[in-house]
């Protein structure tokens, strides 16, 4: 399954009747449409400047590890209706020790993609062939600089030569698993954008599938958080420019927004389907707070809460009360 594709043609479908209609289908015929993103830890290796790690407020609210018995039960309840399993979406899911289970309930239940997301820097050769040999399909690394100096300086505690041999344990796994996907997600700022003239010079090598460019955001009391983009207005196009075509090249899925007026009158897209595939997994929450997960199922949640009519009912309610279930996403960019 390709994940960028569906995300394409989802963002091709403009209307959200169509959406809900499709939704309430799938859910009546059993078939998958969730996408679950877990973090099954509540911490991070590094203290990246521009991240919740580096508020102290955060830190001393999310707390916990998933336990593991909890694991199987987890991935009965929800990973047969999941279109794709991430793991990491904000947290460093590879200090997590039970990480290679997971991997191999989302194989036992046939989840179509599953994605970790990690700073990399405690990757090892023999992790990253175990977790791939247990099903995963994709890495999709953070990336907040493309020199030494940048990159360690926001990715506080990171060691850059650690993320390259990471990147060389992937491409390693690679050449036994051809269909192995690597993402890199590139963060940036007034600072370190600029920087990205030279990413492929640097990680060209790594065979990259996909590639995301995106700005910083707001995320609380963090250690760096100047959001002023404005400095870039006479750089971005081109830069952006310079890096679509390498894209386009090398066959790489870019994800990003094509021009600085967009970045600039862009906010987060808002989205009135996302609560309904959006499954977010942490310890101590699954999905929704009044969701018996450890007694009842996703079908008997779901008949309980009246989903198919409520799906049904809102395809054909008024344009107003369509648009009042609008809810930010992260989608603001575009496919190429």
């Amino acid at each position: 399954m390709n994940v960028y594709q569906l995300l394409k043609i989802n963002k091709a479908i403009k209307s959200p009747r169509i959406k809900f209609l499709g939704i309430a289908a799938l859910h009546k015929l059993n078939k998958r449409y969730l996408a679950l993103n877990f973090d099954p830890v509540m911490a991070c290796n590094l203290r990246c400047k521009m991240c919740y790690f580096t508020d102290a407020d955060y830190v001393r609210k999310y707390k916990g590890l998933f336990p593991k018995e909890d694991l199987d039960r987890l991935a009965e309840v929800l990973f047969s209706r999941a279109l794709k399993l991430q793991v990491g979406c904000g947290t460093e899911p590879t200090m997590y020790k039970d990480l290679s289970k997971i991997f191999e309930l989302g194989k036992k239940y046939n989840v179509p993609h599953i994605s970790i997301t990690t700073n990399a820097n405690l990757l090892t050769q023999e992790k990253v062939n175990e977790w791939v040999s247990n099903g995963l399909k994709e890495f999709t690394i953070s990336l907040h600089g493309v020199h030494k100096d940048s990159y360690e300086h926001f990715m506080g505690k990171a060691s850059y030569e650690k993320f390259h041999e990471a990147l060389d344990y992937i491409s390693n796994a690679r050449k036994i698993n051809p269909g192995l996907i690597l993402r890199i997600n590139y963060t940036f700022n007034k600072d370190n954008f600029e920087e990205l003239k030279d990413f492929f010079d640097v990680f060209g090598k790594y065979n990259i599938n996909v590639l995301q460019v995106r700005p910083i955001k707001s995320l609380g009391n963090t250690e760096y958080n100047d959001l002023d983009l404005s400095s870039l207005e006479n750089v971005y196009d081109e830069i952006l420019l310079q890096i679509s075509a390498e894209c386009k090249n090398r066959n790489i899925t870019l994800l990003a927004t094509p021009s600085y007026k967009k970045l600039m009158g862009e906010s987060d897209v808002a989205s009135v389907v996302f609560k309904e595939t959006y499954c977010y997994i942490r310890p101590g929450y699954v999905w929704r707070s009044d969701f018996d997960w450890k007694n009842e199922s996703f079908n008997e949640y779901s008949h309980r809460k009246n989903l198919v009519s409520r799906l049904v009912k809102t395809a054909f309610a008024s344009p107003s009360e369509i648009k009042n279930l609008k809810k930010k996403t992260s989608l603001n960019y575009e496919i190429s």
